[in-house]
C-alpha cells in the first residue's frame, strides 16, 4: 500500500477496507459497496463479523487501526476520573455508557464457549461490539487460546487477552450460566465463578481497574435483578476476602440495571 493510512479520510479507510475484505472470499463477488456512509459501515462491520481468525496484511492492519480509532473518538473516550464513586465503595463505581469507550485496564467481555466472538453480523450483543471495535486481531488472539487450550472455555471461567484498537488495555473474557427456565443454585454459583475468575485473573495479571459488563443478562437469560445482588455480592466478598486494590466498574447498558445498581449502591451511580 502505497497511501499513508494516517492521512487518508475515513470515507477512503472505510472504502478500502471493504474492497480488502470483499476480495477475500470470492463468494462476494455479486456484493456492491452501498454508496451511503452508514450502509458502507453496516457492511464493514458485517464482513468483520464473519471473517474467521484468519492471517491478514500489515496495510490491512494499519488502515483499520486507523479508522478505528478515529471511530472511538468520534464516540468519546470515558476515563475513571470522570466517574462518581458509590457511598461506601470509593473503588467501585456503576456507570451507563458504551463500554468499548472506557479507559480502563480491562474490560469485561461476555463470551460464548467457543471465545470468538459473535459471528452474526452487527448484532446487538456485548461480544460483537467489544470485537467490532477491537478489531479481527482480538478474533486472533482468542483463537490462539482456544488452539492451545484444546477446548471449549468452561462456563464461569475466564481468559485475558490485549485490547488492541479499544481504550481498555485488555479485554478479560467470561462464559456465563444460560438460563432457559426456573434460575437454579447452579446458575447463581457459576454467575458468581464468572466474576470470581475474572477478578482473579485481573489481580494475577498486575491491572489496576477492571469494568464488568452485566454477564449473562442479555442473550443467554439470566434475571436482571438476581444478577446484580450476585455481582456486586461476589465483588465485594472477593475484594474482602483477598485484599484486593482493583477498582471495579459496574458497567450498565440499560434503565433496568442502572436502577437496580444505583438501589444496591446506596442510590449513588454516574451516568
Amino acid at each position: 500500500m502505497t497511501t499513508d493510512p494516517q492521512t487518508m479520510s475515513q470515507a477512503e479507510r472505510r472504502r478500502w477496507l471493504l474492497n480488502a475484505l470483499l476480495a477475500e472470499d470470492p463468494e462476494y463477488a455479486h456484493l456492491v459497496v452501498p454508496a451511503g456512509p452508514d450502509d458502507q459501515q453496516r457492511l464493514l462491520r458485517g464482513l468483520m463479523n464473519v471473517r474467521l481468525p484468519a492471517p491478514v496484511g500489515e496495510d490491512f492492519l494499519a488502515v483499520q487501526d486507523a479508522y478505528l480509532g478515529e471511530l472511538t473518538a468520534e464516540r468519546g473516550v470515558t476515563s475513571l476520573d470522570e466517574l462518581t464513586a458509590a457511598p461506601h465503595d470509593p473503588d467501585l463505581f456503576c456507570w451507563q455508557g458504551d463500554i468499548t469507550t472506557l479507559r480502563v485496564d480491562a474490560i469485561v467481555n461476555a463470551a460464548n464457549s467457543k471465545l470468538l466472538g459473535c459471528f452474526v453480523p452487527n448484532h446487538r450483543c456485548i461480544d460483537n461490539a467489544i470485537h467490532s471495535s477491537a478489531g479481527v486481531q482480538l478474533r486472533a488472539a482468542c483463537a490462539e487460546l482456544m488452539r492451545a487450550q484444546g477446548h471449549d472455555e468452561p462456563t464461569g471461567a475466564a481468559k485475558i487477552t490485549p485490547g488492541f484498537n479499544l481504550p481498555s488495555r485488555h479485554v478479560i473474557h467470561t462464559v456465563g450460566p444460560i438460563v432457559t427456565g426456573p434460575l437454579t443454585d447452579e446458575h447463581r454459583e457459576l454467575l458468581a465463578s464468572c466474576y470470581r475468575s475474572t477478578l482473579t485473573l485481573a489481580d494475577e495479571s498486575g491491572l489496576a481497574s477492571i469494568a464488568f459488563c452485566c454477564v449473562s443478562t442479555g442473550e443467554f437469560g439470566f434475571p436482571n435483578d438476581a444478577a446484580a445482588a450476585i455481582a456486586l455480592g461476589t465483588i465485594r466478598d472477593y475484594k474482602r476476602r483477598t485484599g484486593s486494590a482493583l477498582t471495579v466498574v459496574l458497567n450498565v447498558f440499560t434503565d433496568l440495571d442502572l436502577r437496580l445498581y444505583s438501589e444496591l449502591l446506596g442510590g449513588q451511580h454516574s451516568l
